[in-house]
């Protein structure tokens, strides 16, 4: 009996220890190739990658350290169950660090701010909005678009991306659109926070797409349709349908997913699109006062311009096998003037980035640490971080 009883005993440790073993065994090895520091780029893990059914309970820690990560899971498909998980790990230039995945309970959970952020506005006409702990940016919906064609005042027609300038790491668009509908203030004045002075028009505003046939460039209207996908301290995304458009004889089908990651100061705009082996994606040029700087070894576009009593700079980034040109185009009419990058499109899809850096933020002094900060971003992006399981 006692022995039956020790060899029962004996079958529960071999168990519990194979099942720890089991858990013991995902560990994700995370490589830097760049003699660069890597500190605000996403990792993401499937559930599939994982092999891992539900990814709710669990938690991600730096094996060396024993530090437990920050993390954000994801339901892409809105079905209930998280297919991803989230997570920004600090690699020091050419160098690896594993990390064990491991089941995590409540009071092992770091509570993080949700800096990345985006809400449909409906109290301010149909705006939707997105932000991180860097910048802020918005779009405009059919509402909005329906009171321009009916003459009615306060609507906005364009799908060009608009730039709130914030200088603060907390979020600000509902305190923001607080201010403007709901008191005497206005966020088009700072007050410490930072404020909206871009104007976008019908332009392009900071990486709106069009199409070019011969020397002209075409556009969408407002989006129609929109879906928030996540909001968290890592990353926000969201989805923007609009209705199809002519772009001199073609029809164009598109639709595109926008997220924005926390310590990023451009969003992905990943867009899906037909009727086109290409698309342009637009800087406002303003007041032309600026100058445009490209770099098509990286792939990248900017435009640095007086704003206000301040400095801007905006760019596009694409993969360098993305980017295939730009140009300077500059026309007499009022907001068509911009600086676009020309950008292959693949399989009906093609992704590329877009945003800016503000001087009065103090994220960068002056047009040469912008430049800096575009060539690092174009480098990571197209030698990302290897990820590896085991």
């Amino acid at each position: 009996m006692n022995l039956l009883k020790s060899l029962s005993f004996s079958f529960c440790v071999l168990v519990i220890t194979a099942c720890s073993q089991k858990e013991d065994s995902i560990i994700i090895t995370i490589k830097n190739t760049l003699n660069l520091e890597r500190s605000f780029e996403t990792i993401v893990l499937s559930k599939d990658f994982l092999k891992m059914d539900d990814l709710s309970g669990i938690g991600i820690r730096d094996i060396k350290s024993g530090d437990i990560q920050i993390t954000q899971i994801v339901d892409n498909n809105d079905d209930g169950v998280a297919d991803d998980i989230l997570f920004q790990p600090r690699l020091s230039p050419n160098s690896e660090k594993e990390f064990k995945v491991f089941s995590i309970g409540e009071q092992e959970k770091i509570t993080a701010t949700d800096y990345c952020y985006s809400r449909f506005v409906p109290e301010r006409t149909d705006d939707y909005a997105w932000e991180n702990d860097k910048v802020a940016f918005r779009v405009f919906g059919p509402a909005a678009q329906k009171m321009v064609e009916d003459s009615v005042p306060g609507g906005t027609l364009t799908s060009g991306i608009d730039a709130w300038l914030k200088k603060v790491e907390y979020p600000i668009i509902n305190t923001w659109y607080k201010k403007e509908l709901e008191t005497e203030g206005s966020y088009h004045e700072d007050t410490g926070e930072g404020l909206d002075n871009f104007h976008v028009g019908i332009s392009r505003g900071v990486g709106g797409s069009a199409v070019k046939v011969d020397s002209m460039y075409y556009y969408s209207k407002n989006f129609t349709e929109w879906k928030t996908i996540t909001t968290g301290p890592i990353r926000t995304s969201f989805y923007l349908k609009y209705a199809d458009w002519n772009a001199s004889g073609k029809l164009i089908k598109e639709s595109k997913i926008i997220s924005l990651d926390r310590g990023h100061h451009l969003s992905k705009f990943k867009i899906s699109i037909e009727g086109t082996e290409h698309i342009s994606a637009g800087l406002t040029l303003h007041e032309k006062d600026g100058k445009v700087f490209e770099n098509s070894h990286n792939g990248w576009i900017s435009y640095w311009q007086p704003h206000g009593k301040s400095e801007l700079g905006t760019a596009i980034i694409a993969h360098k096998y993305t980017f295939s040109g730009f140009e300077n185009y500059n026309v007499e009419a009022k907001d068509l003037s911009h600086a676009y990058a020309h950008l292959k499109v693949q399989h009906n899809t093609v992704t590329y980035y877009a945003g800016f850096g503000w001087k009065e933020s103090g994220h960068f002094k002056n047009s040469e640490d912008w430049e800096q900060y575009l060539n690092d971003f174009a480098l990571s992006i197209n030698s990302p971080l290897e990820v590896s399981v085991k």
